[in-house]
């Protein structure tokens, strides 16, 4: 089994919502996508899917969308709701909903056998971009929220690797200069690997971290950023 990883996948079949409006790289990004996710995925291969998935308002709106994803190659695709995803209404509602090899995450965790995958939305911290005055709260929120994932990743891999998908990058717009409340407890509980996206455009990208930090691999996975294709996140 190999791990890859391709987040903000922004589809739209049934809304009206050109992607390419953010750039003519985003024209026809599904097809392209489907095209590179298809040649690299094997049939007993997991993809992990941080947010921002759907431009749907409703659940019943974002089935085809998801019907798209379980269409692609890939035993099981772990599904993290990101900022955009209003159509992810109570989790109980959604994975009911999802198509058989859709799996998704809120503030818990998968066993995949070899790793275990934990996954939370999480929020802008301070120092991000796009933090203001009205972020405090839902920050703090998500703290104690990826706590939950993490821990309940901990108790279900025991001392198997552990992966944490993630919408939101876990650093400031300092390419990962200052820890972070987010960052400490990736390490606190000994995660792996970080996958993340929200990111778009190369101004942003270039705010993000990649790397080894306190035993924690960070991954961008922001479709724009891998050129709209899957990328092998596991083994590391």
């Amino acid at each position: 089994m190999q791990i890859f990883g391709i987040s903000d996948l922004h589809l739209s079949f049934t809304s009206d919502k050109p992607m390419d409006v953010f750039g003519e790289h985003w024209r026809d990004h599904a097809t392209r996508m489907a095209a590179a996710w298809d040649e690299a995925v094997g049939a007993d291969d997991v993809v992990l899917v941080p947010g921002d998935i759907s431009w749907a308002l409703r659940l019943d709106q974002a089935a085809a969308d998801l019907a798209w994803i379980a269409a692609r190659p890939g035993r099981t695709k772990v599904l993290v709701r990101g900022n955009h995803d209003y159509w992810w209404s109570a989790i109980g509602k959604v994975r009911k909903a999802l198509p058989p090899s859709l799996v998704a995450l809120q503030n818990d965790a998968v066993d995949l056998g070899d790793v275990v995958v934990t996954g939370s939305r999480l929020w802008s911290c301070p120092g991000a971009l796009d933090f203001g005055a009205d972020d405090e709260k839902i920050y703090l929120r998500e703290i104690e929220r990826l706590k939950l994932s993490l821990q309940a990743g901990r108790a279900l891999a025991g001392a198997r690797p552990l992966v944490a998908a993630i919408h939101y990058p876990p650093f400031a717009a300092d390419r990962g200069k200052r820890s972070t409340a987010y960052s400490d407890l990736l390490e606190q509980f000994g995660a792996s690997l970080c996958v993340y996206g929200h990111l778009h455009g190369a101004s942003a990208h270039r705010t993000a971290f990649e790397g080894e930090r306190g035993g924690v691999r960070y991954r961008l996975i922001a479709c724009d950023y891998l050129d709209f294709r899957p990328v092998r996140v596991w083994p590391l």
